[in-house]
């Protein structure tokens, strides 16, 4: 006789307005009917709706979801095979941001300052004080950074995810501009520039033209930062680089 609604939605965690809701859209039709002909649901059905309830999780779309299931060429213990991967990564991740949390309730506790990197971890892998070390070898005796430490060391979780969501969306349009073949002395693309130097003095310290095109080159020479800057879009280092140079010259 198979499964009631009633009992599915009891072991799926679901409700029956969503079980009436898959079968409606096509997404799970059960596959019998009682005599009274109300639904019942045999085990295809719940290892059906298993997949479709591991999708969801995932955050996959209904449509999204029907069109993987019902694909002629799939293999049901493919689908398995993808959804722990998926899965995995997600719990992964997941502990991260658990490990993250709890340092940082740990600090708070014991009365400690988390450092910026400390304070950004739970948003990712970008690591704000990547090159501190470098950075304090070369510079460590000059006024910007001097200025730069003594910012980043106010900074809270908010601020370092603002940073982040600031260089993410300069990046998506200056990577736009490359795409739509601006040229590096364009007026749009020395906006950018301006842009770019701006959010340094805003965030770090105070950057001049001068010490702004010293950066531009060293974008180019310094491997790690020109794989940073590739990374968004192939070329965009030495591009960027130019642009900061013909923006210096039309401020001068």
């Amino acid at each position: 006789m198979g499964y009631s609604v009633g009992q599915v939605a009891g072991f799926a965690g679901v409700t029956v307005r969503t079980l009436h809701h898959y079968d409606e859209i096509g997404l799970l039709s059960p596959s019998g009917r009682s005599n009274a002909g109300h639904r019942r649901y045999d085990d295809a059905d719940l290892d059906r709706l298993q997949r479709i309830l591991f999708y969801r999780e995932l955050g996959f779309p209904l449509e999204e979801v029907a069109v993987l299931l019902d694909d002629p060429e799939s293999d049901p213990r493919e689908h398995l095979r993808r959804q722990h991967a998926l899965l995995s990564d997600r719990i992964a991740r997941l502990q991260q941001m658990a490990a993250a949390v709890e340092h940082a309730m740990e600090a708070k506790k014991m009365g400690i300052n988390l450092t910026p990197e400390e304070k950004f971890e739970v948003f990712g892998d970008k690591d704000p004080e990547q090159y501190a070390e470098e950075a304090e070898r070369r510079w460590g005796n000059t006024e910007a950074y001097a200025q730069s430490q003594r910012r980043v060391a106010t900074y809270t979780k908010d601020d370092w995810k603002r940073i982040q969501d600031e260089v993410a969306d300069w990046s998506a349009r200056y990577a736009a501009l490359m795409e739509a073949g601006e040229p590096a002395d364009g007026e749009a693309v020395m906006d950018m520039a301006e842009e770019h130097r701006r959010h340094i003095v805003t965030w770090y310290y105070d950057c001049s033209y001068e010490m702004h095109t010293g950066l531009g080159e060293m974008y180019v020479a310094d491997e790690r930062f020109k794989a940073f800057y590739d990374s968004m879009r192939p070329g965009l280092a030495e591009h960027l680089r130019d642009s900061i140079t013909a923006n210096a010259v039309r401020k001068s």
